[in-house]
């Protein structure tokens, strides 16, 4: 039974295991080992008064190369699954008399001065590029009364919030104000702009630009900051003599392997998420100073001593002799780039020899010629070195070669304005940037000294974690007291985590170990199965991965006297996984090594009378023969054209010279090719030929079921005038766009991405396969039709959207030409009641902004050349049956509210008359209703702008319906908060447009809700 002693213990604990993550996180990306060699830089800026200088406009004149660190940023985003794992946020509670409009005024000269916080990422000739946009003449603050309770959440779900980089969005301003002298500040920023060094320029800038304002002081003498885009050009113009430098890191790095973390003792499947979690043990108060004095002693730096110790408590951990740790770096030298605001981080792979049983000052020499030797070289990106070792960068399972990181934690910085108190606000993160990082916090008055681990809790057991932790913890006290002594040597903690590090784990022993008298793991070569010994098969990793997967029941592996082994797999149901997609599944979270040559099938696993397995009765386990068929082939051209080599089916993608930017390429060709869904990170897990085609194989197998399904026969479009070209037709819009017209015998050509194409299966509907960024067979489609409904958006790529719609303007002719739109295009009106001929109002989010400009073009177009009359339809949320629009509910505009709903947590939402407004919630038009608006617009075009809502719910009336529909008990409270994403108070007027709007039986809000939410609610999701 705990006590409260023991509950206050664990308080505490938990406290510092917070403080210890947030110095871990604010403070060790700006704290560089030591100051780089200076080296020549030009500066660019702006005026004071935040106008462009010549040099910033020039910029603009010309697309700029990505520097190497924000091109890996650019790929993250494009590879997909980052989350905000990439977001900066900046969080200070101010104290105090504090000016919003003065820190509006701030925050845009600071924008005015720094060309990288207004730059848009494109993408030329299949390369990344960017350009630096002109100032805008505010950046809007937004400012919402929240209760300090309510301040975590609020500001969790702004960080989280998605960026736009093809718009140029890169900074986000949120104030909290909790009092008249009380308010919480935060600035998020892509972390494609920003780095620790450049939060420290920022808050320096910010408070003098604040100053002026707030205080009518006389402006200071900032100095014009270096600009980015310079930076990168630099960079980019010095990459041809990088030759002999990449070549010695080629030499330092040769035959260095990621070390062999221990695996979960039950291993699973895993997840494109990295889940953040950390440990961490008390030092006691003296050990830092001992520290810096065996640093002083030797000529290295404390940061140095800590790196010692993680190589130490590594190769205890792992048994591995030779070790790769990073250490974070910056390109950043000499005092012209101290200011520079931007990504400039880089990432030094240190490696060291641990063998020979060093003492800890033996091996402390080692680590620090290593470390000066790294830092030698610390401008060579660290992704050329990559691109260098290409497949010797990677493990076996395809680990990254840099999976363990070391700091000494520093305080983070803090915005101080003239007058206030400031309190730096930590935001947890929830993603992790590497599977294992050891970190020293020296402690303070307020905080004692402590060792931490952070961790990716999908490849680290907690109990592993907890062990190392205090594994180091223990190895900082013996080395600070005798660094002397001998690592072989040194005192492992208590039995206790002895013991929670050896059992199941595949944890160090009581001796470090080398590689030939380790224990065998998942990560180390696969065991040898003893002919005789019970059901080997069963200690194989892929049984415990297959076993684990919710839909097998049971699973063997069968070791063939010739061949790689073989898995065979019984499902719980007769529906369940395929074959290949459980060795899909294998070849993601097991090395290489243990991933068997097939996966067979079973309805049962054959007994002998005893029970035990019946070898002799599985079907054969003969190697798979080489894949074959029109799939293969293009997976094999693809690899030839995108990697310049011909693959066996077993050849490795990254062996190959894979990497992220190929993975992208290789599957928008392969995309193209075939017609089947395929994504970059598709390519990185399934790796090899064989595999990448049998995961084609299912997709296609899937695909053609469907397509199985009654399908009219194919008509011909040469004798159909009247014809209506349908854009995005297998959307939440489209489809009932389309479904519309067929039932008032319209002749219909439905435009649709090829893998969804077999959807449409409507009576008098073609079908012609294409996309936005096909702007040549945009052009042929419109060419064809006698009228264009244009319902198809990437709602993110709005440089693809503007492309497609110039492109449609341009070659449409004849009739009609209606574009869906949205209400996002009237921005934030002044006025609660908004009108069609309401203007916009700033500010307009980049997704509004890209509808604005479309249409504009359309309008402006219609009637000229032959052209029709035009009609832009603004929507508000849709719904309706459509599992594009259930995906919308979920995870769109409210997912946040569907979530926390169907969760059960407690759901917060503005009371009416916060902030002055009656009334928040959300405008809503039923999927079918606004079809009849469109198809009406064919008919009757309103030559401009109409709205169609089929009405207006509160926020609080949604969350009961969400909540009674999903069966959940959430607690629904009003607060006098205002969260971004539910910060929406405006009533949209859709006279032009309210015959069809008119709602018919079934269109009510409760019966589309039902619809909508009655398939999702067996979905975990």
């Amino acid at each position: 039974m705990s006590t409260d002693a023991d509950s206050a213990a664990h308080d505490r604990r938990d406290r510092l295991q917070r403080e210890l993550l947030r110095r871990a996180r604010a403070g060790t990306a700006h704290r560089a080992e030591a100051e780089p060699v200076a080296r020549t830089g030009a500066d660019a800026g702006v005026g004071h008064d935040g106008r462009d200088a010549p040099q910033d406009a020039a910029a603009r004149t010309a697309s700029v190369p990505l520097s190497r660190a924000q091109r890996r940023m650019w790929l993250m985003e494009r590879l997909g699954g980052a989350g905000d794992s990439y977001h900066v946020p900046f969080a200070t509670r101010i104290r105090g008399p504090y000016d919003v409009a003065a820190f509006a005024a701030a925050l845009t000269s600071l924008v005015a001065r720094h060309g990288i916080l207004r730059t848009r990422y494109l993408e030329r000739d299949g390369e990344p590029c960017q350009e630096v946009l002109p100032t805008p003449l505010t950046v809007p603050v937004q400012v919402v009364d929240a209760d300090p309770t309510h301040t975590p959440e609020l500001l969790r779900r702004e960080t989280a919030r998605p960026f736009d980089l093809a718009a140029g969005e890169a900074v986000r301003a949120l104030v909290l104000r909790h009092g008249p002298q009380d308010h919480t500040l935060l600035l998020t920023f892509h972390h494609i702009a920003m780095d620790g060094a450049s939060l420290e320029t920022v808050a320096g800038e910010l408070a003098v630009l604040y100053a002026e304002v707030a205080e009518g002081t006389s402006p200071h003498a900032l100095a014009p900051p270096p600009q980015y885009a310079e930076h990168a050009r630099r960079e980019h113009d010095a990459l041809p003599g990088y030759e002999t430098e990449l070549k010695r890191w080629s030499d330092l790095l040769a035959g260095a392997a990621p070390p062999r973390l221990p695996q979960p003792a039950a291993t699973a499947p895993r997840t494109s998420a990295r889940a953040a979690a950390a440990r961490s043990a008390p030092l006691a108060p003296d050990v830092p100073d001992a520290l810096r004095t065996l640093g002083a002693q030797h000529k290295a730096t404390p940061f140095a001593v800590s790196l010692t110790a993680a190589f130490a408590a590594l190769h205890r951990l792992t048994g591995d002799a030779d070790l790769v740790i990073g250490v974070a770096s910056t390109h950043r030298s000499g005092s012209a780039m101290r200011a520079l605001v931007g990504l400039c981080v880089n990432t030094l792979p240190v490696r060291v020899d641990v063998s020979g049983a060093p003492t800890f000052s033996q091996l402390l020499r080692r680590v620090n010629e290593a470390l000066l030797e790294a830092q030698r070289h610390r401008h060579i990106p660290f992704d050329l070195v990559l691109e260098r070792l290409g497949h010797r960068a990677r493990g076996a399972d395809g680990s990254a070669l840099i999976r363990v990181t070391s700091t000494l934690l520093g305080e983070p910085t803090v915005l101080r304005l003239p007058g206030t108190s400031a309190e730096y606000v930590d935001i947890p993160s929830d993603a992790a940037k590497f599977t294992l990082s050891y970190g020293l916090g020296p402690g303070d008055a307020a905080v004692r000294p402590q060792a931490l681990v952070q961790y990716d809790a999908n490849t680290l057991d907690d109990t592993v974690a907890e062990a190392a932790v205090r594994d180091y913890a223990a190895l900082l006290h013996a080395v600070a007291a005798d660094p002397e002594l001998v690592l072989a040597d040194l005192p492992l903690p208590s039995p206790h985590h002895d013991q929670g590090l050896r059992e199941g784990t595949g944890g160090a022993p009581e001796a470090p170990a080398g590689p030939e008298d380790r224990t065998p793991t998942a990560t180390g070569p696969t065991p040898a199965y003893v002919s005789g010994s019970p059901d080997p098969g069963d200690r194989h990793p892929a049984v415990l991965a297959l076993r684990s997967h919710p839909g097998v029941a049971d699973a063997v592996v069968v070791q063939p006297a010739q061949g790689p082994p073989v898995a065979y797999a019984v499902l719980n149901e007769s529906i369940g996984p395929s074959g290949h997609e459980l060795l899909g599944l294998l070849r993601r979270s097991l090395a290489t090594e243990s991933v068997p040559a097939a996966v067979t099938l079973l309805d049962a696993l054959p007994r002998t009378a005893g029970g035990s397995l019946d070898r002799a009765r599985l079907p054969g386990a003969s190697r798979p023969s080489a894949p074959s068929g029109p799939r293969a082939e293009a997976v094999r051209e693809a690899f030839i054209g995108v990697l310049g080599s011909t693959p066996s089916p077993d050849d490795d993608f990254f062996a190959l010279g894979g990497h992220s930017l190929k993975a992208v390429q290789l599957a928008e060709r392969l995309r193209t090719d075939l017609g089947l869904p395929l994504t970059g990170l598709d390519v990185l897990q399934a790796r090899t030929p064989r595999a990448l085609t049998a995961l084609l194989d299912e997709r296609a197998a899937r695909q053609s079921a469907a397509k199985a399904v009654s399908r009219p026969a194919p008509r011909s479009r040469d004798v159909r005038p009247g014809t209506v070209l349908v854009t995005g037709a297998t959307g939440g819009v489209g489809a009932f766009v389309v479904r519309e017209l067929a039932a008032r015998g319209r002749p219909v050509l439905a435009l649709a991405r090829p893998e969804s194409a077999h959807l449409i299966t409507t009576e008098g509907v073609d079908v012609i396969e294409g996309d936005l960024a096909d702007l040549a067979g945009l052009r042929a489609a419109v060419a064809q039709a006698d009228a264009v409904v244009h319902a198809a958006c990437t709602f993110t790529r709005h440089d693809v959207d503007l492309a497609a719609m110039e492109t449609m303007v341009d070659a449409w002719r004849r009739g009609p030409f209606v574009f869906v739109s949205s209400v996002d295009a009237y921005g934030h009106p002044g006025t609660d009641d908004v009108t069609e001929r309401t203007p916009p109002h700033e500010p307009v989010n980049p997704y509004g902004k890209a509808k604005l400009d479309c249409e504009a073009m359309v309008l402006s177009a219609a009637g000229t050349g032959g052209r029709g009359g035009a009609s832009a339809v603004r929507s508000p949320i849709v719904w309706g049956a459509h599992d594009r629009l259930r995906e919308q509910l979920r995870w769109g505009a409210i997912g946040t509210l569907y979530q926390s709903a169907r969760q059960g947590r407690p759901i917060a939402v503005p009371r009416p008359g916060t902030g002055g407004h009656a009334w928040y919630g959300a405008a809503w038009v039923h999927a079918a209703a606004l079809a009849r608006a469109v198809v009406e617009c064919l008919d009757q075009p309103v030559h401009g702008v109409a709205n169609a809502c089929s009405g207006h719910v509160s926020w609080h009336d949604l969350a009961r319906d969400l909540t009674e529909l999903l069966g959940t008990r959430a607690d629904l409270h009003e607060t006098e908060a205002v969260p971004q994403d539910l910060d929406h108070r405006w009533h949209y007027g859709s006279t032009r447009l309210a015959g069809p709007l008119r709602a018919r039986p079934g269109e009510d809000r409760r019966t589309v809700l039902a619809d909508m939410i009655g398939p999702m609610t067996s979905d975990p999701g």
